[in-house]
């Protein structure tokens, strides 16, 4: 699918993969619009070449208003990228629900309300493409990603559902499933990270993956091989080969 002129809308575009991703689209003609909370960072990315409607994902009245107005200054939608993500280090010897909520608030129901949105313009126009962005880390379990990993194999469940859900509607969707990227969210972390790339190399990965379609995108390749073996390793090896961060 050629880029230019299509109509997008890049949900969770403040920083990191997001922003870099909506720079690159933009950068191949693509008409894009911008949303997060941080209405300063949007700003700062768009210029005037952007439309800018901050929300919330955890909001659905925010995500509605922010629809509205996309909706408006673009004329419609062709792609819809859903990439509002949360992340944070847990531990099962101190299991904390709050934290497991936030992530499900914000990964999990997040996309949900933007779906909520989104989803009946694309049916009844009978066309679209849907992005979701996942991560690798819903390949198996992790330790120290109770909460992130949980939401992420969530949303490779939910959007391979509306895969086959919305095939007779017209309405593409696709799967997002990066390995570490330099990004706020990772910059804290003290545990290794092999393979990791930068956020406009993801952009470009993600960018091109959109434009041939493909079902799944997964990089670096490395690490899409390696967490692509692991989910046929047997259980009890993959918990023996574990260790706890």
């Amino acid at each position: 699918m050629e880029p230019r002129g299509r109509r997008t809308w890049v949900v969770g575009a403040s920083s990191g993969i997001g922003a870099a991703l909506a720079a690159e689209l933009a950068g191949r003609g693509a008409r894009v619009a911008v949303s997060a909370r941080r209405e300063g960072a949007l700003r700062e990315l768009a210029g005037d070449r952007m439309t800018v409607a901050p929300a919330d994902v955890t909001d659905l009245e925010s995500l509605r208003k922010a629809t509205a107005v996309v909706t408006e200054a673009l004329g419609g939608l062709d792609v819809v990228v859903l990439n509002a993500g949360y992340w944070k280090q847990m531990s099962a010897a101190s299991f904390d629900v709050d934290e497991f909520r936030r992530h499900v608030e914000v990964n999990l129901l997040g996309m949900a309300n933007a779906l909520t949105c989104v989803l009946p313009l694309l049916r009844a126009q009978g066309s679209g493409t849907v992005v979701g962005v996942a991560s690798v880390a819903g390949y198996r379990g992790l330790p120290g990603a109770e909460g992130y990993g949980a939401t992420k194999a969530a949303q490779i469940n939910l959007l391979e559902s509306l895969r086959v859900g919305l095939r007779r509607d017209g309405v593409s969707v696709q799967t997002v499933c990066p390995g570490f990227v330099k990004t706020e969210m990772t910059e804290h972390n003290e545990f290794p990270m092999p393979f990791m790339i930068s956020a406009e190399t993801a952009a470009e990965k993600i960018a091109d993956g959109i434009e041939s379609g493909s079902p799944e995108i997964v990089f670096p390749w490395q690490m899409a091989a390696l967490m692509k073996v692991a989910r046929v390793v047997p259980n009890r090896l993959w918990t023996l080969a574990m260790k706890p961060r």
